[in-house]
């Protein structure tokens, strides 16, 4: 809540801008820019992140809890699972579809639960999520008991559907969670919390690698599957609640905002590069390179580690300087389209493939993924707030579940595709194809904005010339 508001007016020959403020919070309206601007202006707090409360401390904990623990139970199906579904009469086409499904229901998910955030309650969607998770997990490693064929592959889709569902409620209540706690640096916080994110990614495929090796089909599943559910009572006990009013505003509304169409579909290229090496690349490296069950997680580590070492300081600069959100959308789009080209690499440019080029190309694509995620948030957060949208937790449900929907949606279509690719055309032209998704999203991201802002300057223009016409008039009724 604000202590005190001001507004002012700051008139020059460059621009105009609207300044509000309160004890802790300087935000900046920019009309040359047309951009809202946000720093700490308290003499107590000098630097982002220097203080936090005791709220803000308890949320990044939990959001660090639930990222961690959903993530190495995510991954930890990419050594081992294409193998051992192959083993249980399943095609490369049908392993696509069952890593897909889980995208498709965590899609439905974020949509329905992101409009109904503030009914349902944050913190309530948080724990229920991430219990339905857990036991999910537990139950996708009983499904080696079941007979082969059909049956097996039925259970598959319904064990990860439920699984999308609750890791979707999670998800989608720790954003909103997330951008309620730090209004003015979200950036800076899912670039921190990424760590975390990539930790669980780093740890899932080698942890469940060395567990499948040494145990079998069913330990990975159930020794992760029990650490979240152990998760679930301490964020019970540490997430903070957060109360909010429903607002009138809706996806529809939010969806048809250029900026907003734009970053999803920067959003389904990003998420579609990282599912189509889901049921992909553990075959091509099993194959290609004869490697080890074991050692195919160690390959995933250059993708994960890259990018989440890379995260927080790409948040903190989106943070700080809000103008380059847009070369940072642009060059990471573009890096990515140059790493899924050369993966293979593409049969085009008839190189030779080797184990170096290929854990090179996946820790050139971890940094550039960091590039495209990280400012796609803020950026459509800020698009809300420039249309009318009320500023609140029923905005930050509505952006959060368009954002989980949307990265929901490229994990669905990746692997789903990339499995049929896969087993086509192999991976080095699945590869390049996937290519030409972040390629075509680099180019549009510098098509609008170089178009954003021919339309702010000549806006700059058209209110210079009608400030001077108001001027020449006001000294014509004086002089008379």
């Amino acid at each position: 809540m604000m202590d005190s508001v001001n507004v002012v007016w700051t008139e020059s020959s460059e621009n105009k801008s609207t300044i509000r403020q309160d004890s802790t919070t300087q935000i900046i309206f920019d009309e040359d820019t047309n951009r809202l601007n946000g720093h700490v202006e308290d003499q107590n707090v000098p630097a982002t992140f220097r203080k936090l409360s005791k709220t803000q401390i308890f949320t990044l904990i939990s959001t660090a809890s639930l990222n961690f623990s959903s993530m190495i139970c995510y991954s930890i199906l990419g050594p081992f699972f294409p193998q051992e579904a192959l083993k249980k009469g399943v095609s490369s086409t049908v392993i696509g579809l069952i890593f897909g499904c889980f995208a498709f229901f965590n899609f439905s998910t974020s949509l329905i639960l992101g409009k109904h955030l503030v009914q349902i309650g944050a913190k309530f969607m948080f724990v229920t999520g991430m219990f339905v998770s857990g036991i999910a997990t537990i139950l996708f490693g009983m499904l080696d008991k079941t007979p082969d064929g059909p049956i097996f592959i039925a259970l598959c889709f319904v064990v990860r559907s439920v699984d999308a569902i609750g890791f979707g409620a999670a998800m989608t209540a720790s954003f909103s969670i997330l951008a309620k706690a730090f209004p003015n640096n979200i950036a800076t916080a899912m670039g921190c919390l990424e760590i975390f994110t990539g930790l669980g990614f780093v740890l899932g495929p080698p942890i469940g690698g060395l567990l499948y090796e040494s145990f079998g089909y069913e330990i990975p599943f159930i020794v992760l599957g029990c650490v979240v559910l152990l998760m679930v009572p301490l964020n019970m006990f540490i997430l903070p609640r957060y109360d909010a009013v429903p607002s009138k505003d809706s996806f529809w509304a939010l969806l048809t905002c250029p900026k907003v169409m734009l970053m999803c579909f920067t959003m389904v290229s990003l998420s579609t590069s990282l599912g189509v090496l889901d049921p992909t690349l553990s075959l091509f490296v099993i194959d290609k390179f004869h490697l080890k069950v074991g050692y195919v997680g160690l390959v995933f580590l250059g993708l994960a580690l890259s990018y989440s070492l890379s995260s927080p300081l790409l948040g903190l600069i989106s943070d700080r300087f809000p103008g380059l959100r847009k070369w940072i959308l642009i060059i990471g789009n573009l890096g990515s389209a140059f790493c899924f080209f050369l993966l293979g690499p593409a049969p085009i440019f008839q190189i030779e493939s080797k184990l170096w080029m290929f854990v090179l190309m996946l820790l050139l694509d971890g940094f550039c993924i960091g590039l495209v995620g990280i400012p796609v948030y803020p950026e459509m957060l800020s698009c809300a707030y420039e249309h009318g949208f009320e500023e609140g937790l029923s905005t930050l449900g509505l952006v959060s579940g368009v954002f989980g929907a949307m990265w929901a949606l490229g994990s669905f279509l990746g692997p789903t595709f990339g499995g049929y690719l896969n087993e086509r055309l192999h991976f080095e032209w699945t590869a390049a194809i996937q290519g030409l998704f972040p390629l075509v999203a680099g180019i549009l991201c510098a098509i609008y904005y170089l178009w954003e802002g021919m339309a702010v300057r000549k806006r700059s223009n058209l209110l210079m010339a009608n400030s001077t016409v108001q001027e020449r008039e006001h000294l014509i009724k004086e002089e008379k």
